[in-house]
């Protein structure tokens, strides 16, 4: 593929770009998968996908090259199996992810974490899952096989996709994220028994996403994340959108005001602290946020 035209294209800054449509954006974002563009061309492209943005065909087509090449998790029989995706960690506040995916797996919903943690400056989230006594999986074999033994599954993106890890790895050398971080999020190994759930920290991409969900069919829900990561806000619950096949609807009505600190959460906890938290409120011990409570119900009514 000659990548010059396509630099031409989308490089013409913020005002001046054109997209892709979905066949191209498909082609392209393949070969960016396959290690097939040349350096200088691939860092073009990133900067110039950062600076524009990516338009609903462009995204959709991205999409589709993941399908492609996505190793895929058999999920056991029942619900389907709710796909977290894991690519920031705490910054501040008690990462909360894993009590969502657990309170799930309690439930009998299969959950399947997939990731990857590359940031000095936060705790990583393999880290907590790993004081919680939860591995990831060596390949997508061994992940099937956590589900079917106790509905909680956990795996990195380079076992799922491996030329997704190595366009996310490029941001220690870029300085920033791009179009990878993005849809690392849409990532479906699970596809046709999935119900994702997709976190955005910008509100643009709200409705970027919002579009993309409807689209792209399938179960999913999509909620301002929590530093990042998916778990509802325990200080303000954010609005959570649910999906099936196309159809929108809101799944948890957000709450208006501020959102002070909790004094059952305080801030900076350190990972056996992180955890020792989530012990306690599965254990009853320790109240579990409402925002919690609220967007697990939801999930596992998509799952069922």
């Amino acid at each position: 593929m000659n990548y010059g035209p396509i630099i031409k294209e989308i490089g013409r800054g913020a005002k001046g770009a054109r997209s892709l449509d979905s066949a191209a954006a498909a082609g392209l974002f393949g070969d960016m998968l396959d290690g097939k563009v040349p350096d200088i061309e691939l860092g073009a492209i990133l900067i110039a996908f950062r600076i524009k943005s990516e338009s609903l065909d462009e995204l959709i087509g991205f999409k589709q090259a993941m399908d492609a090449r996505t190793a895929q998790v058999a999920v056991p029989d029942g619900p389907r199996c709710v796909v977290l995706p894991t690519y920031n960690g705490a910054r501040r506040q008690s990462n909360l992810m894993p009590l969502v995916a657990m309170l799930l797996a309690r439930e009998g919903v299969p959950v399947l974490i997939q990731g990857r943690h590359d940031f000095d400056t936060r705790v990583s989230p393999f880290e907590l899952l790993a004081a919680l006594g939860l591995q990831p999986a060596a390949s997508a074999g061994e992940a099937a096989r956590q589900l079917a033994a106790g509905r909680l599954g956990c795996i990195g993106a380079d076992k799922l996709l491996p030329g997704l890890d190595a366009l996310l790895s490029l941001r220690t050398r870029m300085g920033v994220r791009a179009s990878g971080h993005i849809v690392a999020k849409l990532l479906d190994p699970c596809r046709g028994r999935s119900v994702r759930v997709v976190a955005v920290t910008h509100p643009e991409y709200l409705e970027r996403m919002d579009a993309f969900l409807r689209a792209d069919t399938g179960r999913a829900m999509l909620l301002r994340g929590t530093e990042g990561e998916i778990y509802a806000n325990p200080r303000r619950c954010p609005e959570m959108k649910v999906y099936m096949e196309g159809r929108a609807a809101i799944g948890v009505p957000g709450e208006e005001g501020g959102a002070p600190p909790l004094g059952t959460l305080p801030d900076a906890p350190s990972v056996a602290e992180n955890a020792a938290q989530i012990r306690a409120m599965l254990a009853g011990e320790r109240p579990i946020p409402a925002p919690i409570t609220a967007q697990v119900a939801a999930l596992k009514a998509l799952a069922g």
